[in-house]
């Protein structure tokens, strides 16, 4: 059974700089890509950044220059700095994970979700 365990969410104001770490646990054949989404109260989610197994990164562009997404494969743990924070950061983060559980069988796992709120 893969889980998501995120942490590092909490209140910051703004300009501040807040580190998001998601922890993957079970056994998997592969990974694809871990990332990070957000949802803001009455909002859809959306993508925020998303790194692939091979180390490329990816940034929405709302957060690109500011957001810097990184990972530990051994440790199976993907981490989001969060530089020059904006009130319209605040969200609830997801971290999200696609993997291969055998060659065949692809599934994407989610995290329970930390709260991010950046306010004065």
């Amino acid at each position: 059974q893969v889980q998501l365990v995120e942490s590092g969410g909490g209140l910051v104001q703004p300009g501040g700089s807040l580190r998001l770490s998601c922890a993957m646990s079970g056994t998997i054949y592969a990974l694809n890509t871990m990332g990070w989404y957000r949802q803001a109260p009455g909002k859809q989610r959306q993508w925020v950044a998303y790194i692939t197994s091979g180390g490329g990164a990816n940034y929405a562009d709302s957060v690109k220059g500011r957001f810097t997404i990184s990972r530990d494969i051994p440790e199976m743990t993907v981490n989001l700095l969060m530089n020059n924070l904006k009130p319209d950061d605040s969200a609830v983060y997801y971290c999200n994970a696609d993997v291969l559980l055998t060659m065949s069988s692809r599934r994407k796992y989610w995290g329970q979700g930390t709260q991010v709120t950046v306010s004065s």
